[in-house]
C-alpha cells in the first residue's frame, strides 16, 4: 500500500507542540549490568540512528553496540548467527520487508505486538507509518525507521548539454546512454544496482510487475516465468549492456551514490535513502547539481518501475537472552518524535506527527515513484523459497549461457521442488 500518498498530504499539517521527550535517553537503570547489540548496514539515516540507539549508553548499566556493515555482509553476518541456533549475538537488528518475510518463515523474528500494546500510550507507536509492511499473519516484527523507495539521480547540466530530456521510460534510459557514451566519452553513463543476487533480485520483481506480471499465482505456484517475466529480465540484461557494461555490473549502492556525487556518472537509479548527501557539501562534488525524477516506468503508460514505502525498521530476533522490554524500549527511545524530527535531514522518516517539518529536494520524486508505483504483495512463500531462488538463478543471466526464458523456467523449476518439499505447494 502507499503509505507515502499519507505522508505526502501530511506535508500540510502542523507539528505539534509537545515531542515525546526533549532528547537523551529516558530508561530507567536496569538492576544488572546489560550489553545491547545491534547490527545492520550503513547510509546515512541508519548511522543517524545508529547514534540515537547508543544514546542509552548514558543510562547506567546500559551498554548499546552498534555495528554497521555494507548491505550485503550484514545480511550474510545476519543469516549465519539467527540460523546458527543458540542465543542470538544480535539484540536489535536492522531488518526490511522482505527480511521480516523470510526470517519469519525461520522462525527467527520476535512479535512485538504485545510491546507495542505496552508503550502505545507513552511513545505513539500507532504514529509511525508502515508498521503494517512488517507485520506477517498480525504479528508485528519491525518499526520502521525510515520510508525508502528507488528513483532516478541524474547530472542536469549534462543532460542539458546534448539536449536529453530527463528519462521517463527505461527505454528513455537506454537511449540518453547511448548518446552520452557516443558524444560526452562517458564510460558508465548510467547504473542501477545489479551486484549481487539480492539486488537483481530487486530490480527484476519490481520490472516483473511493471510489466504487469506477477511472481506467483493465488496456489503458490510460479508466474514470474511469463512473458512479462520474459519482457522484465531481457530489459534488464538491455539496460546492463546499453549504459553500464562489466564495470557497472559491480557497482553497489554506496558505488552509485558516489559516482553521482563526484560526478563520474551521468544518472543513477537508487535509493532515496542516499540523496540526502548530494546536498552535503564533505560528500558531493556537486552540491546542488544533482536532480531527481520518478523511477522510469517500464512502458510509457504504466506504473513507475520501483516499489517503496517502508524502507529499514528494528527488529528483536526470537533468542536473545536480555531482557526484550529493556530492548524494546532502546529501541523506542531512538525513533520518538524528537529524534525523528532530527533525522528528517538524512532521510524520509516514519512519524506522521513530525512529517510537516521534513523538507529536501529529492522528496517529490520519492512521492510520485511511491504514489505511482508498483506495488508487491507480500506472502511468506516468496521471503522463504522464492527470494533464495532468484538470488542464486537470476545474476546467471549475464553469461548469456541461457535465454531469460530458458533462465526463468529452470528458475521456476527449482521453486517448485522447494517450494512443494517447505509444503507451500500442495504436492
Amino acid at each position: 500500500m502507499k503509505r507515502l500518498i499519507v505522508l505526502f498530504a501530511l506535508l500540510a499539517l502542523v507539528m505539534p507542540a509537545a515531542a515525546q521527550d526533549m532528547g537523551g535517553c529516558m530508561i530507567e537503570p536496569p538492576e544488572s549490568a546489560t550489553t545491547i547489540n545491534m547490527i545492520g548496514w550503513t547510509y546515512p539515516i541508519i548511522d543517524f540512528y545508529a547514534d540515537e540507539l547508543e544514546a542509552c549508553n548514558a543510562v547506567d548499566n546500559i551498554d548499546v553496540n552498534t555495528q554497521l556493515l555494507d548491505s550485503g555482509s550484514a545480511h550474510d553476518q545476519l543469516r549465519l548467527a539467527l540460523g546458527a541456533g543458540g542465543a542470538s549475538p544480535y539484540d536489535i537488528i536492522m531488518v526490511t520487508q522482505g527480511d521480516i518475510e523470510s526470517y519469519v518463515a525461520e522462525g527467527w523474528m520476535m512479535p512485538l505486538n504485545d510491546l507495542i500494546a505496552k508503550y502505545e500510550d507513552e511513545y505513539q507507536i500507532s504514529d509511525i507509518l508502515g508498521i503494517d509492511d512488517m507485520t506477517v499473519d498480525g504479528n508485528v516484527y519491525g518499526l520502521p525507521m525510515e520510508q525508502n523507495t528507488r528513483h532516478l539521480f541524474y547530472r542536469p547540466d549534462l543532460l542539458e548539454k546534448h539536449m536529453i530530456d530527463v528519462p521517463e521510460t527505461w527505454d528513455d534510459v537506454i537511449a540518453a546512454c547511448g548518446v552520452l557514451q557516443a558524444e560526452d566519452s562517458i564510460v558508465i553513463p548510467f547504473t542501477t544496482q545489479l551486484h549481487a543476487g539480492w539486488a537483481w533480485r530487486i530490480e527484476f520483481g519490481d520490472m516483473l510487475l511493471a510489466f504487469g506480471g506477477k511472481p506467483l499465482n493465488d496456489d503458490m505456484t510460479p508466474a514470474f516465468n511469463s512473458d512479462e517475466g520474459v519482457m522484465a529480465l531481457e530489459k534488464l540484461v538491455e539496460i546492463a549492456d546499453a549504459c553500464m557494461g562489466e564495470e557497472g555490473l559491480t557497482y553497489s549502492i554506496d558505488d552509485s551514490q558516489i559516482g553521482i556525487a563526484t560526478g563520474e556518472l551521468a544518472m543513477a537509479f537508487t535509493w532515496a535513502s542516499r540523496a540526502a548527501a548530494m546536498d552535503d557539501p564533505d560528500f558531493s562534488d556537486y552540491v546542488g547539481g544533482i536532480d531527481f525524477a520518478p523511477a522510469p516506468r517500464a512502458t510509457a503508460d504504466g506504473l513507475y518501475g520501483a516499489t517503496g514505502g517502508t524502507g529499514a525498521g528494528l527488529g528483536i530476533p526470537a533468542n536473545i537472552d536480555d531482557d526484550p522490554d529493556l530492548v524494546f524500549q532502546v529501541i523506542l527511545e531512538a525513533m520518538d518524535e524528537e529524534t525523528m524530527l532530527r533525522g528528517a535531514n538524512y532521510g524520509v522518516i516514519t512519524r506522521q506527527a513530525v512529517a510537516a517539518n521534513a523538507e529536501a529536494r529529492y522528496l517529490p520524486a520519492v512521492f510520485a515513484t511511491i504514489s505511482g508505483g508498483v506495488e508487491g504483495t507480500p506472502v511468506p512463500a516468496i521471503g522463504a523459497v522464492l527470494n533464495p531462488v532468484w538470488d542464486q538463478w537470476l545474476p546467471q543471466v549475464v553469461t548469456g549461457d541461457m535465454s531469460a526464458a530458458e533462465l526463468l523456467d529452470a528458475a521456476a523449476e527449482a521453486y517448485t521442488t522447494e517450494a512443494t518439499a517447505q509444503g507451500f505447494i500442495e504436492g
